[in-house]
């Protein structure tokens, strides 16, 4: 029965990847986060290749992906998350894909932490300077 699943887990996972095959790149992946102890849920914006924190855990987000809006919605990324503990090297605790239309097929398994996908955007774009006043 356990092969069953992985084989269905996979087929699964081959579909989600080659459907965002047509996605287009964005700069932030829109995170949520879970602490199981507080029961408070997060939200985390992590700018691609840059490390954010929840909690012990550093997050890295090597690509976000989202279809365009004329396909079905979805969102995946790519995470690197550590823990990381004061007086301890630090620890892979999760590297892959996440879907934010399937946040069960690959899970961030922590026993204090949930961290799921939500959506992709752009960072929004710095304001232009406002050229110097004329004397």
């Amino acid at each position: 029965m356990p092969l069953i699943r992985l084989h269905i887990g996979l087929a699964l996972a081959l579909t989600l990847v080659a459907a965002t095959a047509g996605a287009e790149s964005y700069e932030v992946a829109v995170l949520q986060g879970l602490d199981k102890v507080t029961a408070r849920v997060s939200r985390i914006e992590a700018p691609v290749g840059e490390t954010v924190r929840f909690g012990t855990l550093e997050i890295i987000a090597r690509t976000c992906d989202k279809r365009p809006p004329e396909e079905a919605p979805e969102s995946s990324a790519f995470l690197d998350v550590w823990e990381v503990r004061s007086g301890a090297s630090s620890e892979s605790v999760f590297r892959g894909w996440m879907f934010s239309s399937s946040p069960a097929l690959s899970p961030l398994e922590h026993p204090v932490y949930d961290v799921w996908v939500i959506d992709c955007r752009n960072a929004p774009s710095a304001a232009p300077t406002p050229p110097p006043p004329s004397r």
